[in-house]
């Protein structure tokens, strides 16, 4: 039908009837195909009943092949080869050569063949063999014209090649003609020429450094680059004898003369050098590579001596000499060398170093008379006196140094005198590093640009390593601005980083004199006595700065953290008494709450936190704290009650709500908890936080799809939010993990939640360097994140060692770290408040489960 009204138009009718008409079709195949499906499989049923496989006509015989013993296997008969004589032993085709005579009569007749005699087989005129493996086809148009062949000369040519290749492998020691495969091989490959040009060019520059030799005999480069150029191809011998040709030409040109002991052997280079010193006696250079020519010690002193006689005034040389010597002679050579050059600073420090004290004094001032402009004299002067315990000479010194200098017109550059300073530092030279700094430190500097440079300087030399230098900078700095509160606070970081406990005490016993008003500074040394377990001490340092900062909110908070770390909980109590009643704020009342709430006296706790809501009802840890100490007494209604409060009047505290949701999925109300962080997001958008919430509550539902759609949603709406990426790669299945890694760190190439969970990613596919990588790279990015440490520490546990492992808890505590969802869980809990950072890591690594 279709063919007969194909011409027809093809309205929606027909549409129509052929979607029905499909549809039918379909519904009579289904119907049909199981039958269909019946009678297939029946058929190859009965196809491998009567055609079985190999495999399965030999499967019972297989099965009997476990009963052969060891021995039947060895008694079964190799297979023969079943070839045919002919093909199992072939023969090679006889060939026999045709004599010269032959070719010669031919030759000599000069006849036209018009025909192939079969008796000359292959040999007629086509291809012609000469024995000795010189098989030169002649094609018939290329036969050469009657009696030009000579076959006795070419045999004579064989035979002389012969000759010359075994001469040149036979052993001319004893006189054998033995034939030594493995050298001959060896000598082949040293015949190769090493370079890479082409043979046409090697030509060109021979012929061109040819003509300038001719042109120019006199031109010492020419005759170097030839003998280099005959060198690279592999004729040594060649460039040997150009080279000395070039001696010859050019007896003054000392980079000849090198040249041509360059290329000669041992002993011949020796004779080639004598020759340079009798043309050029003034050579530094020949004589040096005389002395290097030398095995023998005492050898290399005699030629070394020889040379000091001709050219006496050469530094170079005296030091050579000096560096063969012993001590006592290298002393005595030295007294000579600085006479013959006095100019010469390595000289004279050398010989002082080797001098007592009295007499490198007097060398040193000698040198400083002979050469008035070099500073590393008078450094090194600094430097002996501190060594012999006149630290008072330093100062005056290197004092003396800048005004002898600048007298003599020297330039006084800053940045190499630190770099001296830096050195002495290094060496050991304190006193002298100590005294380079205050001299030079405010040279060339702006007024008001000195603390700003000062600080680099300091941390510039504390990334040398140089600890002095930045100390002496630190110490010059605060002389200069006793009152800059920032300036005591860097130095005291130092000093906490670099120094002991009682630098650091020493030096914020007089921060504190001079900044009274810095709390952070009187915080620090109270904190400094209290860690060495100075518990008065750090008392009376509170007193004196609760004398200089009355009812300072910081100071009593300190004050009260003292007390309550070491049990004086009635102390505490009455501290914090005190404080409501002089410095009423938030945070005191928060520590009142907090410090009875763990004690166990939960009445009080809630009293406190009653009356404190009164005066700070927009403080939302206060709601959180009378919140969660309703949960803890099971009361589930106040508990709800006390967060709906809190969050009436701190609608944008995330943990508020957080801890609401997270209570009503406590008591199962899932959709209540849903409703929640659905409010939260409505009223806090762009609020990553609650979006992972949002998220996880799906996901511990079980409903990971919705959980999928949710993280989708959250990474629209907050695209640059670590934390939501490093949850997004773990919701992936694993292959697609990777992926979902790139994605994260494209977004968020510097945030410390993305680097921790590529350190987690690499840490669950056992590549355990490229984890530890990341882990690292993570802590020093925000060494304030406890998870990251945690994570950390816990796959130390696994598989690092127990240095390690010791290593990443040091970091740890010295890093304090406050922040970190599992960390605070921990940190945060009224049972684990008494505990310090290395119990709470320990105690957040347990909890920890390998589950990603």
């Amino acid at each position: 039908f279709f063919h007969l009204f194909s011409s027809g138009p093809y309205e929606k009718d027909d549409e129509e009837a052929d979607a029905i008409y499909a549809a039918l079709d379909k519904r009579m195949d289904e119907r049909r195909k199981e039958r269909r499906e019946l009678r297939e499989k029946e058929e190859i049923e009965k196809y491998r009943m009567e055609r079985p496989k190999i495999q399965q006509q030999f499967s019972d015989l297989k099965r009997k092949l476990a009963e052969v013993t060891e021995d039947e296997w060895l008694s079964i008969p190799e297979v023969g080869d079943a070839r045919n004589k002919r093909q199992r032993n072939p023969r090679h085709e006889k060939l026999t050569p045709v004599p010269d005579s032959f070719f010669a009569k031919h030759l000599q007749t000069g006849e036209n063949h018009t025909s192939v005699d079969p008796l000359q087989g292959q040999f007629a005129g086509l291809a012609t063999p000469f024995p000795g493996g010189l098989n030169t086809p002649y094609p018939g148009g290329m036969t050469p014209e009657a009696g030009e062949l000579d076959m006795r000369k070419i045999g004579q040519a064989r035979n002389t090649l012969m000759d010359m290749r075994l001469s040149q492998v036979s052993d001319s020691v004893s006189g054998q003609t033995v034939v030594d495969p493995k050298g001959y091989l060896t000598d082949l490959n040293s015949m190769i020429p090493t370079h890479g040009g082409d043979i046409s060019d090697i030509k060109k520059a021979r012929l061109l450094l040819k003509s300038v030799r001719e042109t120019n005999p006199h031109h010492p480069p020419a005759w170097i680059a030839s003998a280099r150029l005959e060198e690279v191809t592999g004729k040594l011998q060649v460039a040997r004898n150009l080279i000395m040709k070039g001696t010859e030409m050019c007896p003054k040109s000392e980079d000849v003369w090198l040249e041509a002991a360059r290329l000669q052997p041992g002993d011949t280079a020796k004779a080639v050098v004598a020759q340079a010193v009798r043309h050029l006696p003034q050579s530094v250079r020949i004589y040096i590579r005389a002395a290097e020519l030398e095995t023998d010690i005492r050898a290399k002193k005699r030629v070394l001596r020889k040379a000091l006689e001709n050219v006496s005034k050469s530094v170079r040389l005296w030091k050579i000499a000096v560096e063969l010597e012993e001590p006592e002679d290298a002393r005595i050579m030295l007294s000579r060398a600085v006479e013959c050059c006095p100019t010469s600073v390595e000289l004279w420090l050398a010989l002082a170093r080797l001098e007592t004290y009295e007499n490198a004094r007097r060398v040193l001032n000698k040198a400083r008379e002979n050469i008035p402009t070099d500073r590393h004299i008078w450094i090194t002067a600094a430097k002996l006196e501190e060594a012999n315990g006149n630290t008072q000479m330093v100062e005056k010194i290197i004092d003396r140094a800048i005004t002898s200098l600048r007298a003599n017109g020297v330039e006084i550059n800053r940045e190499q005198w630190i770099q001296d300073a830096e050195e002495c530092d290094k060496a050991g030279s304190v006193a002298t590093c100590q005294a380079v700094i205050r001299a030079v430190i405010g040279i060339g500097i702006e007024e008001e640009d000195c603390k700003h440079t000062w600080m680099e300087d300091a941390d510039s030399c504390v990334a040398h390593g140089a600890l002095e230098c930045a100390r002496a900078i630190y110490a010059h700095a605060l002389q200069v601005f006793p009152s800059k509160k920032s300036v005591w606070l860097r130095a005291a970081y130092f000093e906490k980083n670099h120094g002991t406990r009682e630098s650091l005490e020493a030096l914020l016993q007089r921060a504190v004199a001079h900044c009274p008003k810095a709390e952070v500074l009187w915080l620090m040394g109270a904190k400094s006595k209290w860690l060495a377990g100075d518990v008065p001490a750090a008392r009376s340092i509170l007193a004196l700065a609760f004398q200089a900062n009355p009812n300072s909110e910081e100071i009593w908070l300190a004050a009260v953290k003292l007390e309550s770390e070491n049990n004086e909980y009635e102390r505490a109590r009455r501290l914090l008494a005190k404080a409501r009643s002089s410095a009423p704020t938030a945070r005191v009342f928060m520590k009142s709450v907090r410090l009875e709430w763990v004690l166990g006296n939960i009445d009080a706790a809630h009293e406190l936190c009653t009356e404190a809501l009164k005066h700070y009802e927009d403080f939302p840890k206060l709601w959180m704290m009378r919140g969660q100490i309703e949960e803890q007494s099971e009361n589930i209604d106040k508990a709800r009650e006390a967060y709906n409060q809190g969050l009436k009047k701190c609608p944008h505290s995330m943990s508020l709500w957080l801890l609401l949701s997270r209570l009503e999925e406590r008591v199962g109300q899932l959709t209540r908890a849903r409703a929640i962080l659905e409010k939260a997001r409505l009223k806090n958008p762009q609020t990553p936080e609650i979006w992972l919430e949002s998220v996880r509550l799906e996901y511990r539902a079980g409903l990971k799809n919705i959980s999928n759609t949710l993280m989708a949603k959250a990474l629209q709406e907050c695209p640059n939010s670590g934390i939501l990426w490093a949850e997004a790669v773990f919701l992936e299945a694993r292959p697609q993990r990777k992926t979902k890694s790139v994605d994260a760190l494209k977004k968020c190439e510097h945030d410390p939640h993305v680097l921790l969970a590529v350190a987690k990613l690499f840490w669950s596919e056992r590549k355990i360097t490229k984890a530890r990588e990341w882990f690292l790279r993570t802590v020093k990015i925000e060494p304030d994140l406890g998870d990251a440490w945690a994570f950390f520490y816990k796959f130390e546990l696994q598989h690092g060692t127990e240095e390690q492992q010791q290593e990443v808890k040091k970091r740890c505590e010295n890093a304090e770290p406050r922040h970190g969802e599992l960390w605070c869980a921990e940190s945060k809990h009224v049972l684990n408040w008494q505990k310090n950072i290395g119990e709470i890591l320990v105690l957040v690594a347990s909890k920890i489960k390998n589950t990603f």
